[in-house]
């Protein structure tokens, strides 16, 4: 289910090269990586809608370095696909590659994240989720579970990968909740890649350095399960000891969340798939397109989760 923002853009004239005289689309799509469990199925949707839609997907895994997603762009311009998409590693330093993709007449859709260029021409459309309201969710969550306490609760973050949107966002999104309430302090934050074996790591150090952590919030399911073997490892019972937030509700998130080892996770959808392919399909064609559609997303408890697993396709 997609909403849209009210906000919408006409087509100018450099709405793309079209279809090739085939009539065959062809697609470039830059992915982060393989990060997560979640990148994992975004790029199973992509790779299947596109199948479906008959539309000819190139594809790169960027391996979470932006020069990396630079560089398969460019060769996508080189290639005079019709069509790129990408979603980009951190917001900042895109202006250039796609001014190339622009004066190459090659429309540019991004997915997941967003960028920071201030020239929203350089792109037809943003499609993904709003990351500030997970972080909102996040907080809200918290705010109720404590309400009429009034100790100090500790909270420890584990940040996403530096400098991207979703980091960003949700950190303040869940910051802008909490500030209300001096007796929430965030007495440590550090990026953990948005990986398992990074969340582990750093939530390790975490627990060296602060004897008492009542609440770990996560930006993302994976760095959440790392911290979860981190926190069994120092004989603390996770979701007992130490409730935790995650964001995304893959299943593997999903089912520790069934178990009361995670206590709240917001939900980020990755099955952007065919909406990509109906967007790219609409540019093409030179027809006006909202600038931000907006995935809907809900929200887990335990019990909650363990109704939704059995029907869950990520």
């Amino acid at each position: 289910m997609v909403g849209t923002l009210s906000a919408c853009g006409g087509e100018s004239d450099d709405a793309g090269s079209g279809t090739k005289d085939d009539g065959k689309i062809t697609m470039g799509f830059a992915q982060v990586g393989a990060e997560s469990g979640w990148r994992t199925a975004n790029t199973k949707s992509i790779q299947e809608a596109a199948t479906a839609a008959g539309i000819e997907l190139k594809f790169s895994d960027a391996q979470q370095k932006q020069e990396n997603q630079i560089k398969a762009i460019r060769s996508y311009i080189a290639q005079k696909v019709d069509i790129i998409a990408f979603s980009p590693v951190v917001e900042s330093g895109w202006d250039t590659v796609l001014k190339e993709a622009k004066d190459a007449k090659i429309p540019v859709i991004l997915t997941d994240r967003a960028v920071d260029s201030k020239d929203t021409t350089l792109y037809k459309t943003f499609i993904g989720s709003d990351f500030v309201l997970e972080g909102k969710k996040a907080g809200e969550w918290l705010v109720k579970e404590y309400t009429g306490k009034t100790d100090t609760v500790n909270i420890v973050e584990l940040q996403g990968t530096t400098g991207s949107a979703p980091a960003n966002d949700r950190k303040s999104g869940f910051a802008d909740v909490i500030k209300a309430d001096p007796k929430f302090k965030v007495i440590a934050s550090q990026t953990g890649d948005f990986t398992r074996a990074k969340g582990k790591e750093v939530m390790e150090a975490f627990l060296k350095a602060n004897p008492k952590i009542d609440v770990l919030y996560a930006h993302n399911d994976d760095m959440g399960l790392g911290a979860i073997e981190a926190i069994e490892a120092a004989g603390k019972k996770p979701g007992v000891d130490i409730k935790i937030i995650t964001v995304d509700a893959v299943k593997d998130g999903m089912t520790a969340l069934a178990a009361g080892k995670i206590s709240y996770i917001v939900e980020c959808s990755p099955l952007l798939g065919p909406q990509l392919m109906d967007l790219a399909k609409k540019v093409l064609k030179g027809e006006t397109i909202p600038q931000r559609v907006l995935t809907e997303e809900s929200a887990f408890t335990p019990e909650q989760a363990k109704a939704a697993l059995p029907d869950r396709k990520y």
